[in-house]
C-alpha cells in the first residue's frame, strides 16, 4: 500500500532513470505513487518554492548536470474502463503507467485506437506533454481529457483537448505551463466505429509482407512494433531518447524550393499547406547516419536517433546535436528543433 507522503531523499543520482544513461544527481528526489502524496508535498512550504522537474520514464530528456531541486518521479498506477457510449470506449490510465503496456492492454480487451502508438518509450503522463505520434497518428486525436495537480496551488485541474492546445510534437505543458502542472492520469476516447490506419508506408509495407490485407488492431500494433525493433535501439543496450528531432514543416514556397533541388526529397502534406520533411532523411545527406561525434553517435540505423557509445556525458550529446543542426542548416537552409527536454 502506498504512503500518504512522498518519501523524499537526498543526492539521488539519476542514470538508472533517463533512457540515455547519462549521469547527474539530484539534490532532492521523491517517488510520487499517488496524487494524495503530491498534494500533500506541495502543501509544505518547505519544498512548495524549490525548483521542480517532473520525470516520468526519462526517455525524453537530456541531463546536462546536477540538478539542486526536487525531481518529482511519477509512479501513479492505474487502468480502468470508465464508460462505456455507443461510439466509444472510454478508459483511463494512471501517469505511470508504461506506455507500450497500457496500448497493449488496451488491445487485449478489444478496445482498438492506440496501436499505432505501439512501443513508444515512457508513460502514460508523459504522452500527452509530447503528444506522441507515429506511423499516421496522434495521441491527441484518441484524447479525452487529463487530470493534473497545479504545483504553485496544490489544487487537482482537469484539462481537455482544447485546454491542452495540441500540435506536433508540442502541448501548453511544454510551454507556458511548463514546469507548473504535473499529470496524474490520462482519459482516453477509444472509437468502436474503428478503421485502420496504415498510410504510413513504413507500416503499409510490413503489412504487405505479411500478406495482411485488413488488419486487425492487434495486427497493426505487432506491425508496428516489428518495424520500430528492426530501426531502433534498444536503452537497455545502447543508452538514447528515441527520435532526437522533430520532422521540420516548411512552407510550400520553400518545399518547391528544395523539391527541385532533391527530387528524393521524402515530405509529408499538411491540411494546412505547409510541408513536413523526413528529419532522418536530411540528417543522412549530411553524412552524420552511423557516424560518431566523442562518445555520442548517429544510430546506424536511423540517423534521427542519436545514442550513447559509452560514458557520455549531457554535454556530449548537445555537441553531437548542434553540430548536425548546423550541418541541416547549412545543406538545406531548414532548422531542426530537438525532441527531447533539456535539464
Amino acid at each position: 500500500m502506498s504512503q500518504s507522503t512522498a518519501v523524499l531523499a537526498r543526492n539521488v543520482a539519476l542514470c538508472s532513470f533517463n533512457t540515455f544513461g547519462l549521469p547527474a544527481r539530484a539534490a532532492w528526489f521523491a517517488a510520487v505513487e499517488t496524487p494524495a502524496q503530491l498534494v500533500a508535498l506541495t502543501a509544505s512550504l518547505e519544498w512548495r518554492y524549490l525548483q521542480r522537474f517532473v520525470l516520468g520514464g526519462g526517455s525524453n530528456v537530456i541531463l546536462t548536470g546536477d540538478f539542486e531541486g526536487l525531481v518529482l518521479h511519477v509512479r501513479i498506477p492505474g487502468r480502468e474502463l470508465l464508460a462505456e457510449e455507443c461510439d466509444a470506449w472510454i478508459v483511463r490510465a494512471g501517469a505511470g503507467e508504461n506506455w507500450h503496456d497500457f496500448v497493449r492492454w488496451t488491445l487485449g480487451r478489444g478496445w482498438p485506437g492506440l496501436e499505432n502508438l505501439s512501443l513508444i518509450p515512457g508513460t502514460v503522463g508523459a504522452a500527452p506533454i509530447q503528444n506522441i505520434g507515429a506511423y499516421g497518428l496522434e495521441m491527441a486525436e484518441r484524447f479525452e481529457r487529463l487530470e493534473a495537480v497545479d504545483l504553485e496551488r496544490g489544487k487537482t485541474v482537469t484539462f481537455d483537448r482544447a485546454a491542452c492546445r495540441f500540435g506536433y510534437r508540442d502541448s501548453v505543458f511544454k510551454r507556458e505551463a511548463a514546469g507548473r502542472y504535473l499529470i496524474t492520469s490520462v482519459t482516453f476516447r477509444l472509437p468502436k466505429h474503428w478503421r485502420p490506419e496504415t498510410r504510413y508506408a513504413g507500416l503499409a509495407q510490413e503489412l504487405e509482407q505479411r500478406r495482411i490485407a485488413n488488419p486487425t488492431a492487434r495486427q497493426i500494433s505487432d506491425a508496428v512494433m516489428a518495424v520500430r525493433l528492426r530501426k531502433l535501439p534498444d536503452p537497455a543496450c545502447l543508452g538514447n531518447a528515441g527520435s532526437f528531432f522533430k520532422n521540420p514543416v516548411v512552407d510550400a514556397t520553400t518545399f518547391a524550393q528544395l523539391a527541385a533541388r532533391f527530387p528524393g526529397l521524402p515530405h509529408y502534406p499538411q491540411a494546412d499547406g505547409a510541408v513536413k520533411l523526413a528529419a532522418g532523411w536530411l540528417i543522412e545527406r549530411c553524412g552524420w547516419k552511423g557516424r560518431d561525434l566523442g562518445p555520442v553517435g548517429a544510430y546506424e540505423k536511423q540517423a534521427l536517433v542519436l545514442v550513447n557509445r559509452g560514458g557520455a556525458r549531457g554535454a556530449d550529446v548537445l555537441r553531437l546535436a548542434r553540430a548536425i543542426q548546423e550541418s541541416v542548416r547549412t545543406a538545406f537552409g531548414v532548422e531542426l528543433e530537438p525532441e527531447p527536454v533539456v535539464l
